[in-house]
């Protein structure tokens, strides 16, 4: 087995350089370092400064984080002391919206780490998820057979032929009339064929759910595998459509691709802003309109909850039905305590139990049986 060539001696401080500014909480990744060296070498470089401009095109610090970031590359590349950089903690006011179409996505790596998830937060923590192998394979199997002849259904705009119906079916009338020498023997009828209904899944991937978050993603997986529409979207800081990724055949390579696409596992939750940010991009919100709306989260809102009861209220208005899955619900005498939960159990028709995969995939096949509130 060859062993892979060293690092030249003159690129090691411009890849030490990514190391110190990870280690001083700028997220970094790889693909950085690299386009870097890229820049550096396309810019000669004729002076310090030819590096640093590099490193700010590359880097791309945020603003209110400049001058440590310059004060890094002072002490890494003139060797100038540094003194304690400021921690700056930033909360946006409008949450980021993702989507899986593209491709160029943020940087994902990041040494800041949720290891608790007990509480919600208002941090935002960058991180790529690695999934373990499931152990609830068997009940996705059969739950991706039998679900097709179970998912929720509404009567579409394509007729198709039967025996009684609402419409008559001229073409057939008329070829059946030359048949028979222009007697018209029966009026054949016409009837809406019936399609299953849309189905949008919205998952939570804050801290306080980090210990479901795997299995909700292999449940996505499964599910959009039986049903003909689906949309995914996952939240907690920020709101990232995972369709695309989710809708690959191969269960490894969809959660792999799902680990790139979303960027705030296991961080804050915006419950409210995430619903917000949803309805206000009109394709997105368009999903929800006469679908089955299933919300995997714990409901645990930071602070006010008035957005999130204003969007629970508009998308409930959208839907067909929305459910509202969680798995602090596992008790059967289990009832809402949080502010944030009550106020929008007017707008939910189903507050279930989501605390084991068996429970979430029983709750969606007998949704056939549902009706509309």
């Amino acid at each position: 087995m060859s062993m892979p060539a060293p690092l030249p001696r003159a690129a090691r401080p411009f890849v030490t350089f990514g190391t110190l500014l990870r280690r001083n909480g700028f997220a970094v990744a790889p693909e950085q370092i690299m386009a870097f060296l890229s820049a550096v070498r396309l810019l000669g470089p004729r002076s310090i400064e030819d590096v640093r401009r590099a490193a700010h095109a590359t880097f791309a610090p945020q603003p209110e984080r400049r001058a440590d970031f310059d004060a890094l590359f002072d002490a890494h590349f003139l060797g100038e002391t540094v003194t304690a950089l400021e921690q700056v903690e930033t909360e946006d006011d409008e949450l980021r919206v993702q989507e899986d179409r593209r491709g160029n996505f943020e940087p994902l790596v990041s040494d800041d780490v949720n290891e608790a998830g007990d509480a919600a937060t208002a941090a935002e923590v960058l991180s790529v998820r690695r999934f373990t192998h499931e152990n609830e394979a068997d009940i996705l199997r059969r739950f991706s057979r039998a679900l097709p002849e179970r998912v929720p259904q509404r009567r579409g705009y394509r007729m198709r032929a039967a025996k009684r119906g609402p419409g008559a079916d001229f073409r057939r009338t008329l070829r059946e009339a030359i048949r028979n020498d222009g007697e018209v023997m029966r009026l054949p009828r016409l009837k809406r064929k019936p399609r299953q209904r849309n189905v949008l899944l919205l998952i939570d991937v804050s801290g306080s759910m980090k210990e479901r978050t795997d299995a909700h993603l292999r449940f996505a997986h499964a599910l959009a595998g039986a049903v003909d529409r689906i949309e995914v979207f996952t939240f907690g800081t920020r709101l990232t459509r995972v369709t695309r990724a989710i809708r690959m055949k191969n269960r490894e390579q969809a959660l792999a691709a799902a680990s790139t696409v979303v960027a705030d596992w296991d961080g804050g939750t915006r419950i409210g802003d995430a619903l917000k940010a949803f309805l206000s991009v009109p394709r997105f919100a368009g999903y929800a309109r006469g679908a089955v709306t299933l919300i995997l989260s714990d409901g645990l809102e930071r602070g006010d909850h008035t957005d999130m009861t204003e969007a629970v209220a508009r998308l409930s208005a959208r839907s067909w039905r929305v459910a509202w899955l969680t798995p602090l619900a596992a008790d059967p005498r289990y009832v809402p305590e949080t502010a944030a939960l009550k106020s929008i159990l007017p707008y939910i028709d189903d507050l279930a139990d989501s605390s084991t995969t068996e429970k979430l995939c029983a709750y969606v096949l007998g949704l056939a049986q549902a009706r509309a509130a």
